[in-house]
């Protein structure tokens, strides 16, 4: 078993505590690994790292920073078959869903390498006749990234890739549950011989690194992917330092299915959307409006589809999903279906944990006679359970899928332009997905609204939250000879 360490200035090195904790399986509930436990001191030496690599990591040109990626991505792709066990062994996503994260995290290492040299500033018209106005785009320091568990390979590339090439330096801190992938990425890093300082890593719980990694005035920007009350912890922290905040917090995505909709698509692209990473992830559709003309085919289509999904092993290809991450997780998802079950909800399929020795698994559940004031529409359930209600006419429907406090993701199925057009225009949501699965691009941009966060990752305005300006009023004397 391996007792992982800490990777701070180029080094492997322990906690100042000593402590550690245990990493597990959530398939087989096994203590898997041993993880440094973190505290203060060991967040205040990685910030000092990388505030000091900064000085000099700025400087190098930004074709030169890429070419850490790119060696990067090929080193990670010679491991790939062990990333990938390693990902379904801590995370508990099956096999194909870990084979999809480590392939995307590698291209969107060699995707962010190739903005080297394309982001630019500008040159503005000054009022004045002898002076030039120059925006400079300008790496913005010392980044704070706090992973989440459900795609820490994934998201570990999301915060990191944008920093390296931009000439940022980062202190990283994966989940307490999933950190055994970052940790053997560290080793990545060090036989790429990226310059010491620039990236550094801190493992531990959330609630003895994430404070005191928001509110060090050496950190110019914390970027965190987590939960809305997690989220605004570190605003809170931040705040003290007027430190910028990249947040995506959590997402209550609305799926619409119009009377117009192609409903054996809408079923698979919909169950798709909800029992991906089995349910937890924060763009995963989490509730159904389908038009009562069409309600009874759409919902006894997609309960018979999750009725016959495969729960089980991850290891075993034929699943399609596994174990929820944690008993926690179990426990928060079996006590929501459970209360709206109190308060009249009906299970048409699953609707409890599954009967296993051991792992933390819950069955497929579809949930109708639900209504919109129950917590299974408004709070976000991050499990394989789909709750369903119907709607008489377009108004009702969208009043329906803005009345939220989140605003990450949503979709439409429908073959009627009038009817795709009117939710693009009036959905209240950073992304909406058309007769398709929720998942973004990494060349789009990610982004919420309300208690989905602010700010966003990938493409070319990911890219620009890792940059800021700086403006530089050129004049000259046109009479020098």
């Amino acid at each position: 078993m391996n007792t992982y360490q800490l990777y701070i200035n180029g080094e492997f090195c322990s906690g100042s505590t000593g402590d550690t904790m245990d990493v597990i399986n959530p398939a087989t509930e096994e203590v898997i690994s041993k993880i440094q436990k973190g505290s203060e001191e060991d967040v205040n030496r990685a910030i000092e790292a990388a505030h000091a690599a900064f000085i000099s990591w700025e400087k190098v040109p930004s074709k030169e920073r890429a070419s850490y990626l790119y060696k990067i991505a090929d080193k990670l792709e010679e491991r790939r078959e062990s990333f990938i066990q390693l990902l379904t062994e801590e995370n508990g996503k099956t096999l194909s869903a870990s084979e999809a994260e480590i392939d995307l995290a590698i291209e969107y290492f060699r995707y962010m390498a190739g903005w080297a040299l394309r982001y630019e500033g500008e040159i503005l018209e000054s009022e004045r006749s002898n002076e030039n106005i120059l925006v400079y785009k300008k790496p913005i320091g010392v980044v704070a990234g706090i992973v989440p568990w459900n795609f820490p390979m994934f998201i570990l590339a999301r915060k990191l890739a944008p920093a390296i090439v931009t000439g940022c330096t980062i202190v990283l801190k994966p989940s307490q549950y999933t950190p055994n992938t970052a940790c053997e990425f560290a080793k990545i890093i060090e036989e790429v011989e990226l310059p010491k300082g620039v990236f550094n890593l801190v493992t531990g719980k959330g609630s003895d690194i994430g404070n005191p990694l928001s509110s060090h005035p050496k950190v110019r920007m914390v970027s965190m992917t987590g939960s809305y009350p997690a989220g605004s912890k570190v605003m809170e922290a931040a705040s003290k330092s007027i430190t910028k905040v990249n947040l995506e917090l959590g997402g209550k995505a609305p799926a619409i299915v119009t009377k117009h909709a192609n409903i054996d698509l809408a079923v698979e692209k919909i169950k798709t959307s909800r029992i991906t990473n089995s349910g937890q992830a924060c763009t995963n559709a989490e509730r159904v409006y389908v038009h009562e003309s069409v309600a009874d085919e759409f919902i006894g289509k997609i309960t018979e589809a999750f009725a016959k999904t495969a729960v089980g092993d991850p290891t075993d290809q034929d699943n399609e999903i596994g174990p929820l991450v944690n008993k926690e997780r179990l426990d928060s998802v079996t006590e929501m279906v459970d209360t709206a079950v109190e308060n009249g909800a009906k299970v048409l399929t699953g609707g409890k944990p599954l009967q296993v020795e051991k792992g933390f698994y819950y069955e497929p559940t579809i949930l109708v006679d639900v209504k919109q004031d129950m917590d299974i529409i408004q709070e976000e359930i991050f499990g394989p359970v789909l709750p369903i209600m119907t709607y008489s006419d377009f108004d009702e429907v969208i009043e329906l899928a803005n009345d939220t406090e989140y605003g990450l993701s949503s979709s439409i199925f429908s073959d009627n332009v009038h009817e795709i057009m009117r939710a693009a225009n009036e959905l209240r949501y950073g992304e909406t997905f058309v007769n398709r699965e929720n998942f973004e691009s990494i060349n789009g941009f990610h982004a919420g609204r309300g208690q989905s966060g602010i700010g966003g990752a990938d493409g070319k305005h990911g890219l620009n939250e890792y940059l800021e300006t700086h403006v530089v009023y050129l004049e000259y004397n046109e009479d020098y000879k």
